[in-house]
């Protein structure tokens, strides 16, 4: 159930997180557990090895009339006018529909003052895109993202790393720490190729909203005492793109360099002015290019086909240092001879002629950012044995911690957030005029864990109240977070669309057949299983005042929510026994 590493392996979790509908024709279950299987096996969205030769979305009152409003504006968009054309039987249907698409009216859990101010700029920034290896994100529909990718070695064939894949065969990969906040470190064995990414953000007084983060490479490759200098070199990719397209500004610098590197610097409507600096002691060579382009799902294919293409123009594995005009999506090659350290870091509200500006980075690279990543490391670890009575524990042994560490960083290390609509079934027989057999929800966010980064890096209704049985008791604030945002998923009827593929990351890893969601079907209600778990240690003052006055404000303004989902689960999975 944690957002785990490349040992996770749940090929049976395809039919039990998806059930048959009633109202709608779905695959064949045997179809589509050869079909997910499939999926796994070839690695949708994997761009397969590097060929050379080869180039390829506040009082009742309100929520009652916008409710009514959307539903008129939701009608006319989404039916073309059905309403006028069809009667009797076919007008109740589609009435149905509508209300299936129509959000709850009731309080958001989100507009709570708890999850404002303070606590919504805590979590802006994070590792929030956790379908690839190192993705980052803010919580915001058009964010700003970062992530890492870099070319692996296996069988005398070249392959780019970036969107985790159980087909990658990495020996390991996961976060064997991570705080869900501010912190987090990561493993990862590409066959001889050891990386440690680490994670770090803070709020200096300089900062922009949402504060600075900074990310630490460290490199290590078995075959840097082979001769061959190509096979000897390590060559990592970072990369900033702006989901919004504003143009990204591309740094001055020399091909090989050493020291602090001004990489790229831009604008955005929440943080102000940015700039994202490279830092290192070691020889480094960095090539870099520019593209334009709104879709971001598809990176890998783009770093794929200028390396490639540069390849066979230049015979050298570069990226081709040519940027398109108005690029809003900047990739850095990175070449190293290991063993090699890089430091990256991104600066909020900043104009490079601050004088403060060199501080910020030393604060955040070099010996300064290994005391900090040290002291949360410390942290975390004495957190984690504070929460879980490990000192109270009998022959505990390292192993054991490890394990139980690494289990809740992965569980933490794969929280995302994720934006977009749900593609809701049209009954059996309906059919839109564009001919789509499916009807959008409103547009949404969610904040939740994943089951799986590398089969299931999206959010499940199932899995998710087991998660927040382990989340709450680490961070109750976080795990109030991510219940507020699935309860807000709560349509007119009171049902949850159990699989939430929002926005086109998440959709890229979902096979076409398995992307509707049907409003008869749901999932078992686990997330009472953690709030039944808040409630109670209100009474058993589990908490501390503040605390305890935060949840139950939070139960409070659930209980509406809460019972049009059970008495949905009332009147619609009832069986005669």
């Amino acid at each position: 159930m944690t957002g785990g590493g490349s040992s996770t392996r749940r090929p049976a979790a395809v039919a039990r997180s998806r059930g048959r509908p009633s109202e709608a024709s779905e695959p064949d279950p045997g179809a589509r557990r050869a079909a997910a299987a499939a999926a796994q096996r070839r690695g949708r969205g994997n761009p397969g090895p590097l060929r050379l030769m080869d180039v390829r979305p506040r009082t009742l009152a309100y929520f009652v009339v916008a409710s009514f409003a959307l539903v008129s504006v939701t009608f006319v968009v989404y039916t073309g006018g059905w309403w006028e054309e069809v009667e009797g039987e076919g007008a109740a249907t589609l009435r149905k529909v509508m209300r299936s698409v129509t959000p709850l009216p009731a309080p958001r859990m989100m507009d709570l003052p708890q999850f404002q101010n303070n606590h919504k700029e805590s979590l802006y920034w994070g590792t929030y895109r956790p379908n690839v290896y190192l993705g980052i994100r803010a919580r915001t529909p058009l964010s700003l993202i970062a992530g890492l990718m870099w070319i692996g070695l296996k069988n005398g064939q070249y392959f780019l790393r970036h969107v985790c894949q159980d087909s990658d065969e990495l020996r390991t990969f996961g976060w064997t720490a991570h705080n869900g906040r501010d912190y987090g470190r990561q493993v990862l064995v590409d066959h001889g190729l050891f990386l440690t990414t680490s994670f770090l953000k803070e709020k200096g007084e300089s900062s922009g909203y949402g504060g600075d983060w900074a990310v630490r490479l460290d490199a290590n490759n078995e075959r840097s005492g082979l001769s061959d200098a190509e096979e000897s070199t390590t060559h990592l990719f970072f990369y900033i793109a702006d989901e919004t397209g504003n143009p990204i500004t591309m740094g001055s610098y020399e091909p090989s360099s050493r020291g602090s590197v001004l990489l790229a610097s831009g604008l955005h409507e929440e943080i102000g002015g940015w700039e994202l600096y490279l830092r290192s002691e070691d020889n480094l060579e960095i090539h870099r290019a520019g593209f334009k382009s709104m879709s971001m799902h598809n990176l890998s294919d783009l770093v794929q086909q200028a390396v490639a293409t540069n390849a066979m123009q230049s015979g050298n594995l570069n990226l081709p240092d040519i940027t398109e005009d108005s690029s809003n999506i900047m990739v850095y090659q990175v070449s190293i001879k290991s063993p090699a350290q890089i430091d990256i870091v991104f600066l909020s509200g900043s104009a490079s002629k601050s004088p403060v500006i060199e501080e910020r980075i030393s604060k955040l690279t070099g010996p300064m950012l290994s005391d900090r990543l040290e002291t949360k490391q410390k942290e975390f670890e004495e957190r984690y044995d504070q929460i879980f009575n490990v000192n109270n524990k009998v022959q505990v042994d390292s192993k054991e911690l490890s394990v139980g560490r690494a289990a809740l960083s992965s569980l933490l290390g794969g929280v995302g957030y994720f934006y977009g609509q749900s593609k809701i079934a049209l009954p059996k027989g309906f059919t839109q005029k564009n001919g789509d057999k499916y009807i959008s929800y409103w547009p949404a966010a969610l904040y939740t864990a994943v089951p799986s980064r590398s089969f299931f890096p999206r959010g499940f209704l199932w899995d998710e109240g087991f998660h927040q049985l382990v989340i709450w008791r680490w961070d109750v604030h976080i795990s109030m977070d991510i219940i507020g945002h699935w309860l807000d998923l709560l349509n007119s009827d009171g049902w949850i669309p159990r699989e939430q593929i929002l926005g086109a990351e998440a959709l890229s890893k979902v096979p076409e057949e398995f992307v509707l969601q049907y409003p008869s079907n749901g999932n078992p209600p686990t997330l009472f299983l953690a709030i039944r778990d808040l409630a109670s240690g209100i009474h058993a003052q589990q908490f501390s005042d503040e605390e305890a006055e935060k949840i139950s404000s939070f139960l409070e303004r659930a209980y509406i929510r809460l019972n049009a989902w059970f008495q949905w689960f009332n009147s619609t999975q009832s069986v005669r026994i």
